[in-house]
């Protein structure tokens, strides 16, 4: 595999109506020393707090062993013989997609009772070649599991979902037997012929609310669906802060001016610096979208200006809390992790020169300095979503 393919990694879900946690449960890691990517999506039986529990077993046992290079006979064992036993049906029960992403080399599956994983390669199905994995021991005697390996190209998408979504509408008049896979290939492929740059994350939501639909807006079941795209790197700048130096400042300029993707000022010094060695002005809103943040202003030749540190704070705290639930609004500290969740590469150039604003003791103890804030994004951005991140201190 070519090292210019970004690997974006999204699912997106909804709970069984009426249930405040999902049954099925995603873990995506990258395993950084290896160059690895694992990502595993477990549909617990039932739904609520107990389908939780047993996704969440399951999940977490699959990454682990799956980063551990553990054979996948041995790891479906493993899972199948740890899983506590139903008191009512007498079975443990908890499926599972394992995908283990070798990010210059193959690309390994592994699925147990989840709807049929498929991979859309030039507008159709790829086949990579399935294999049907039987088990032989005793406790679980006869049960399939499906696997392939293949090695994956650029603008290839891997779909994978829970029950809910191939199950959806089931008993209704359009879908007796439930939406199915079938329709489910046909829905993605039309989804991605309208436009075939679509995020992994907007394809996953757009099966979601489809699956939805046709529950009649009220989810039946834990609904997850995950999509996994091999594409070009989307870049993202974020700029905060002045150069330690002033004679830097032209630097710093031409570093923006020069970059290739979205590009996002944070603080006033940092946009009077920019508007200033590009000869541009700054036009300010007055538009309070965030009761708590001043408003965004605009120039010419990048995306976006905010106020700075509050502004980063709030992007910090925001992706800390981020699921699949949040909902972004419209303030600036929503309009930048947005940006930031759309992108795959995130660079940082930081400012070293204090801002004596910042040394006022009245100021909130959270208010803390550039560096500390924007490591803190940095490494959400790497754990969480893995993202690749770069900061130069300037």
């Amino acid at each position: 595999m070519q090292k210019d393919f970004h690997i974006e990694v999204n699912c997106q879900q909804r709970n069984h109506d009426g249930e405040r946690i999902c049954g099925d449960v995603f873990i995506h890691k990258r395993v950084k020393e290896e160059n690895r990517i694992v990502a595993v999506l477990s549909d617990g039986m039932g739904h609520g707090v107990k389908a939780n529990m047993l996704a969440t077993l399951t999940s977490t046992m699959a990454v682990n062993f799956t980063e551990e290079h553990k054979d996948f006979v041995k790891i479906a064992e493993i899972i199948m013989n740890t899983l506590p036993v139903c008191s009512e049906r007498r079975i443990s029960y908890s499926t599972f997609t394992i995908v283990d992403i070798e990010i210059e080399g193959r690309v390994s599956i592994l699925e147990y009772d989840n709807p049929e994983t498929f991979i859309v390669r030039e507008n159709q199905v790829f086949e990579p070649g399935w294999q049907c994995i039987i088990l032989n021991t005793e406790k679980n005697q006869g049960k399939e599991l499906r696997s392939c390996s293949f090695v994956p190209q650029k603008e290839d998408r891997i779909i994978f979902c829970s029950d809910g979504i191939t199950q959806s509408g089931l008993g209704s008049d359009q879908f007796l037997l439930g939406w199915g896979r079938e329709n489910l290939v046909d829905f993605v492929i039309g989804e991605i012929k309208k436009n075939n740059t679509i995020s992994a994350q907007d394809l996953g939501e757009r099966v979601v609310k489809k699956a939805v639909q046709n529950d009649g807006f009220v989810s039946k079941d834990d609904t997850s669906c995950a999509v996994i795209y091999f594409r070009e790197p989307r870049k993202m700048l974020i700029c905060t802060g002045p150069p330690y130096e002033q004679e830097n400042d032209k630097v710093y300029a031409e570093k923006v001016k020069t970059f290739v993707g979205k590009k996002v000022l944070c603080g006033a010094t940092t946009g009077d610096i920019i508007a200033r060695e590009w000869a541009k002005e700054i036009t300010d809103t007055f538009d309070f979208d965030d009761p708590e943040l001043p408003p965004i202003s605009h120039m010419e030749g990048v995306d976006l200006i905010t106020e700075g540190i509050l502004t980063l704070t709030k992007v910090s705290n925001i992706l800390r809390d981020y699921n699949h639930q949040t909902a972004l609004d419209k303030g600036p500290a929503d309009l930048i992790v947005k940006m930031i969740l759309q992108s795959d590469e995130i660079d940082f150039i930081v400012g070293t020169r204090i801002n004596i604003a910042h040394q006022d003791p009245s100021l909130p103890i959270e208010l803390e300095i550039r560096r500390t804030v924007v490591k803190r994004i940095a490494a959400l951005l790497e754990e969480k979503f893995l993202k690749e991140v770069n900061i130069e201190f300037l």
